[in-house]
């Protein structure tokens, strides 16, 4: 029973983490792909994270990613 409960927990945080993962579109991952592998590599994706470290390094990030971050702050 035990075991079923921690799978179950398991997968319900899997999903939700692929649904915060699908947070930026295509394009956007795009502009912030060289940034996002420069200053937030170790960074798990999901509850925000990678946007916070985006958003921690702004003043590094390149124009296009600066924008994304900027935009998706203000949502």
């Amino acid at each position: 029973m035990t075991r079923l409960i921690i799978a179950a927990a398991a997968l319900s945080f899997i999903s939700f983490s692929a649904a915060q993962a699908q947070d930026f579109s295509a394009e956007q991952r795009a502009a912030c792909k060289v940034d996002y592998d420069q200053f937030c590599k170790g960074t798990m994706p999901g509850g925000g994270r990678v946007l916070a470290c985006l958003s921690k390094n702004n003043d590094k990030l390149s124009a296009a990613c600066k924008k994304v971050v900027a935009d998706a702050s203000k949502k």
